[in-house]
């Protein structure tokens, strides 16, 4: 915890109704709270002190949802993002393969919903030879493997992808296969780093292997850059049982008995995915999707029975731990809350892409937080519009969540979307990403309802408040169309981020 004063910084009305001086104020923080704010602060001996010179401060931003292993690998991976069909996704592949041909070939991002064929794995075989090759989907529900790579994995040899379930516990093992470079702390730090320089000052981190015995471990060895949740699996909820951790317990750092705690890096929620994903064509609906014919689920279908999702939420309840639910299509969405209700558990709805409005209000009355990534909507517009057609009405439905009282946490779901909370913020505001109109205009959000979704529930800056602030160069509540608000908001530059009243990120003098 670290203290300082921040001089002549324009506060930020966070919510409606908030009032806000007009002229800047002073901000003090004291062991990592704000403890006054005011004109003309009395400075403390020895205290270090930030001119603003008149720049907007805000609460540090959060990302409720990343996959932060995956998001530090995503630099180091093959783009696949710009692959419009199979036969794209493969000259990509054999030119790695030819250029580097001793090393395996890790890919991420093609979209396969939009091809117009399902993939083989002997078409992959063809260019690949020996090499191993994994090519995970944007969404990362499945993946496309070589006979090297699914034999190297442990997995059984076939003609088609991984999906669901088997590629979740698949994933933890490509560290036998590329090693852990990507994921060392010195590339966690990197990533820490960058996001602090959007003015990040924490997340929520869902990343499938790993666990508090990891994080811990790269905590100590320079990772301890923002706050940190870290959520579990199923498969990794026996030792949290075991060590007694609730959510918003700090982790101690040696994780046994009388070891050091740090408040900054706690226990998260238990993670169910309890459906897929649009993309794969396995999120459970209450109708089938537009190409049923292609499908062996034509409605896509849960990944767990009813009484199994129940006994986990009991379970993660009676031990003091919050549940994020992954629920994408409507009969997830409602098969969650009614699995909620039962249980008394709490937590959130991850994604809740496509909704009833009946839905929303349970939501609402059960007190179950909307934990949404509007990013998404830029990339599955055109395939929700031609898989879903006219139930593309009910997907991204935030400002049904507003108006019902939901309360809405936003991320990224990085690295099927970039961890940038201004482009997350951009896409609920605008909701286009082209020249085009915005998609279901009557969804978007004001640019004060973003940053509200954005800031973890902390309040316009004030005394009692976290010293996680950020300054920025902008006011992050521009005027003019959406349009313009949105391109504001995604060229927004941070000029300093602080997270317990540390410095993170600057570029001040």
């Amino acid at each position: 915890m670290s203290s300082l004063i921040i001089r002549h910084a324009r506060l930020v009305p966070v919510h409606a109704g908030d009032v806000v001086p007009h002229e800047p104020v002073d901000v003090l923080v004291t062991d990592g709270t704000v403890t006054a704010v005011g004109e003309s602060l009395e400075r403390p001996d020895g205290l270090r002190e930030v001119q603003a010179d008149g720049r907007w401060v805000i609460p540090g931003l959060w990302d409720q949802h990343v996959h932060l292993a995956q998001w530090t690998l995503s630099s180091g991976r093959l783009d696949l993002g710009g692959a419009r069909s199979p036969e794209a996704a493969l000259a990509m592949v054999a030119e790695r393969v030819a250029e580097y041909p001793d090393l395996p070939v890790i890919g991420w991002g093609h979209r396969s919903a939009g091809w117009d064929r399902d993939v083989t794995v002997h078409e992959l075989d063809a260019v690949t030879g020996e090499t191993p090759v994994v090519l995970i989907s944007g969404d990362g529900h499945h993946a496309w493997l070589n006979t090297v790579a699914l034999l190297f994995l442990a997995m059984p040899v076939r003609d088609s992808v991984v999906r669901e379930a088997e590629w979740f516990a698949a994933y933890p093992r490509l560290a036998s296969l590329v090693g852990n470079d990507g994921t060392s702390p010195e590339a966690y730090r990197r990533t820490l780093d960058h996001a602090a320089s959007m003015g990040v000052a924490g997340l929520v981190d869902f990343e499938f292997s790993g666990g508090a015995a990891e994080w811990a471990e790269r905590w100590v060895e320079g990772c301890d850059v923002l706050r940190v949740r870290m959520a579990t699996y199923a498969e990794g909820l026996d030792p949290v049982l075991a060590h007694g951790l609730r959510s918003g317990d700090p982790l101690r750092l040696d994780l046994l008995g009388a070891g050091p705690v740090d408040p900054r890096l706690t226990m998260g929620p238990l993670k169910i995915i309890s459906d897929g994903s649009l993309n794969t064509r396995t999120a459970w609906c209450c109708e089938p999707y537009g190409d049923a014919h292609r499908l062996e689920y034509p409605s896509g279908q849960p990944n767990l029975s009813g009484a199994e999702l129940r006994d986990l939420l009991r379970t993660a309840h009676a031990a003091g731990l919050e549940v994020a639910t992954h629920a994408i299509g409507d009969a997830a969405v409602a098969e969650a809350l009614a699995s909620y209700a039962e249980t008394g558990a709490r937590g959130s709805i991850e994604h809740a892409q496509m909704v009833n409005r009946a839905d929303v209000r349970e939501m609402a009355r059960l007190g179950i937080r909307a934990s949404v990534q509007p990013a998404h909507l830029l990339d599955d517009r055109d395939l929700t519009e031609r898989i879903w057609g006219e139930r593309s009405e009910r997907c991204f439905a935030f400002r049904w969540m507003l108006e019902d009282g939901v309360r809405l946490a936003m991320g990224s779901d990085a690295p099927v979307s970039p961890l940038d909370p201004w482009l997350a913020m951009a896409a609920a505001v605008h909701r286009s990403g082209d020249e085009r109109e915005a998609w279901h205009g009557e969804h978007a959000l004001t640019p004060q309802e973003v940053l509200s979704a954005s800031v973890d529930d902390q309040p316009t800056v004030r005394a009692g408040s976290r010293g996680d602030l950020v300054l920025l160069d902008a006011d992050p509540l521009p005027h003019g169309s959406a349009e313009e608000q949105a391109r504001q908001l995604r060229d927004m530059q941070v000029a300093g981020t602080w997270v317990a009243g540390r410095e993170v990120f600057t570029t001040l003098d």
